[in-house]
C-alpha cells in the first residue's frame, strides 16, 4: 500500500474525511475508491459512498478476498446508516467469515456489531443481546469498544434497565476520551441524552406528569396494574397480557384505566373504542360484547364490571391502576416515532414497526401532507425524513411487540 493511500485511511481512522479526501480525490484504483467511498459516508453523501464501494469491491482482485470483504462490510454499514434495512444479511455474514478466516478480527467483530444493530432497530432484542453477548470488546481498539457499549445501551434502554445503561454509557464516554474521534463523542453523548429526557407520560387519579427513563422502570417494578400504552400491554408485578394485536380491547383498557377508581360513561367508551360520536343501541351492544371479552382477557389480572352508567375496572391484586402513555401521541405517532435525524425508506419503516408496507406508505403521505415529514427520491430510491421531536426519548416504541403471558 502506497504512502497517500495509508495518509487516506489514517486520516478517515481519525474521522476527518477531508484531509483523506485531499489525497486521493482524484484516483481510480480500488483501494483509493474504498478509501472514498469511506469518506463520502462520513460526508453524508450515503449513494455516492455505496456506489464507490462497490466500484472498488468489482476492481479488487479475486485474490483480494480480504479487501472485497472488508468493502462488503464498508457499504452494509452505509447502508444501516441510510437507515436501509434491506440489505443482504447472508453478503455480511460471509464476509464477516472472511475476515475471521483471514486473521482481520477486528473488521469481522464490526460485521458482527452492525448485524447487532440493525437486528436492534427492527426490534429483534433478545436475538441481538444474544449476537452482542458472543462478543468480547477488550482486545479491540477504543472505536469498536465504543460501538459494543453504544450497543448494550441500546438495548439495556429497551429493555428498561437504566443502571445497565448508564455502566454501558459510561465505559463508551471513557473509551471515547481515548479514541478522540468527534464524531463517535458526540454519538455518546447524543445516546446519554435519553436518561434527562422525559420517556413517557403516567396518567393516575386524573392527573398526568412525564417520566424519565429510571422513572419507568420503577412504575413498571412497582404493585400497580399498569396499562402499558407504550407496548399495548395490562399487567402488573406478576401478570402480563398482550393487547398489541387487539385495538378494540386495548382502547377500553387505557379508557378504564385513566378513569380509575371511577367508572367510564358507555358513550365515553364507545368513542374512544369505535370512534363514534354518537352512541346508538348497535354500538351499546357491541360495547357489552368487546367489554366481555376484556373481561375473559385480563381475568386473572383484574375484574371488568358493569355499573349503572358504565363500566369500571377493578385489579385483582394491585393496590392501584395507572396508564403509561407515550410522550407524544396523535395519529400516525409510531411511524413519526422512528424518526430520528436519517433518512428512511418506506421498507426499512414497515419492518422496523412490524406492519405492511402499504400501511406505512399510507401514514407517510398524510404525515407529508401535514407538513411532518419530507421525501425526496423516486420509485425505490425514495426516502423520508424528519427531525426528531425535541425534547423526548421515543425509544420505546421501538421495543419489540410482547408475548402474551397468562399465570395459570
Amino acid at each position: 500500500m502506497d504512502a497517500l493511500i495509508t495518509a487516506a485511511a489514517r486520516a478517515l481512522a481519525a474521522g476527518d474525511p477531508l484531509g483523506a479526501l485531499k489525497r486521493i480525490a482524484l484516483r481510480e484504483d480500488a483501494p483509493a475508491l474504498a478509501l472514498r467511498g469511506i469518506a463520502m459516508a462520513q460526508l453524508g453523501d450515503y449513494v455516492r459512498a455505496r456506489a464507490l464501494l462497490r466500484r472498488a469491491a468489482r476492481l479488487f482482485n479475486p485474490q483480494d478476498a480480504v479487501a472485497r470483504a472488508r468493502c462488503v462490510v464498508a457499504e452494509a454499514d452505509v447502508a444501516l446508516v441510510a437507515r436501509d434495512l434491506g440489505w443482504p444479511a447472508k453478503a455480511l455474514d460471509a464476509a464477516r467469515a472472511t475476515l475471521q478466516e483471514h486473521g482481520d478480527r477486528v473488521n469481522a467483530a464490526y460485521a458482527r456489531y452492525l448485524e447487532v444493530r440493525r437486528l436492534l432497530l427492527i426490534g429483534r432484542i433478545d436475538q441481538a443481546e444474544r449476537m452482542l453477548a458472543e462478543l468480547d470488546p477488550a482486545p479491540f481498539p477504543p472505536a469498536s469498544r465504543i460501538v459494543h457499549e453504544l450497543v448494550a445501551a441500546g438495548i439495556a434502554m429497551r429493555r428498561l434497565r437504566t443502571e445497565a445503561m448508564r455502566a454501558a454509557l459510561a465505559r463508551a464516554a471513557r473509551a471515547a476520551r481515548r479514541a478522540r474521534i468527534p464524531a463517535l463523542t458526540a454519538e455518546v453523548e447524543n445516546a446519554s441524552m435519553v436518561l434527562s429526557t422525559p420517556a413517557a407520560r403516567l396518567i393516575a387519579n386524573g392527573a398526568e406528569r412525564l417520566l424519565l427513563l429510571d422513572e419507568v422502570e420503577a412504575v413498571l417494578a412497582s404493585k400497580a396494574l399498569v396499562v402499558d400504552a407504550c407496548r399495548r400491554v395490562v399487567r402488573d408485578a406478576r401478570t402480563m397480557v398482550s393487547l398489541a394485536r387487539r385495538p378494540v380491547l386495548f382502547a377500553l383498557a387505557r379508557a378504564l384505566g385513566e378513569a380509575w377508581p371511577a367508572d367510564v360513561p358507555r358513550d365515553t367508551l364507545v368513542a374512544r373504542a369505535f370512534g363514534s360520536k354518537r352512541a346508538d343501541e348497535s354500538h351499546r351492544a357491541r360495547l357489552r360484547v368487546e367489554a366481555g371479552r376484556l373481561r375473559a382477557v385480563l381475568r386473572a389480572l383484574a375484574g371488568v364490571s358493569a355499573t349503572p352508567r358504565g363500566f369500571v375496572l377493578t385489579p385483582r391484586r394491585a393496590p392501584e391502576v395507572v396508564v403509561l402513555a407515550p410522550p407524544v401521541e396523535g395519529q400516525h405517532a409510531a411511524v413519526l416515532a422512528l424518526f430520528d435525524g436519517q433518512s428512511w425508506s418506506s421498507s426499512a419503516l414497515a419492518l422496523a414497526l412490524g406492519i405492511s408496507q402499504r400501511t406505512v406508505q399510507r401514514a407517510l403521505d398524510s404525515l407529508e401532507a401535514a407538513g411532518k415529514v419530507q421525501s425526496y427520491g423516486r420509485g425505490r430510491a425514495r426516502r423520508w425524513m424528519a427531525p426528531p421531536i425535541p425534547g423526548f426519548t421515543t425509544a420505546l416504541l421501538l421495543a419489540a411487540p410482547l408475548t402474551a403471558k397468562m399465570d395459570p
